[in-house]
């Protein structure tokens, strides 16, 4: 009698701890795409450092949360000209140059320093 009672507890206890698992990993999402934006941003300003003739590890902390960004704008010079035909037939045309052109700053705050103990 008790070894059925305790099958039920363990299938249940599994089933938290499944639950507990997929929690922890839909919640980690945000720090794994912010550190990925975090390694693209600094691969960026790596190669721009490497053309000035500045050295590895002098790039500034990434955080989102503190950056500020002016002035982005966004252009498309195109025109979509789309002619139907019998039967059905559609023949789409794009007149003009299909350019996207993008413009602005972004500036990262400074890091702040940790107070000391000591």
């Amino acid at each position: 009698m008790l070894r059925r009672l305790r099958k039920g507890q363990s299938t249940a206890e599994y089933a938290i701890v499944i639950g507990l698992v997929i929690a922890a990993a839909v919640a980690m999402q945000v720090y794994v795409k912010r550190s990925i934006q975090g390694k693209m941003k600094d691969a960026v300003d790596y190669n721009e450092q490497v053309a000035v003739g500045i050295g590895l590890g002098t790039t500034p902390q990434y955080e989102p949360l503190y950056s500020t960004t002016e002035n982005m704008v966004s252009k498309r010079d195109a025109t979509e000209i789309a002619t139907t035909y019998e039967a059905g037939k559609v023949v789409r045309k794009i007149q003009g140059a299909d350019v996207s052109t993008r413009t602005g700053t972004t500036k990262i705050a400074p890091v702040k320093k940790e107070l000391s103990l000591n």
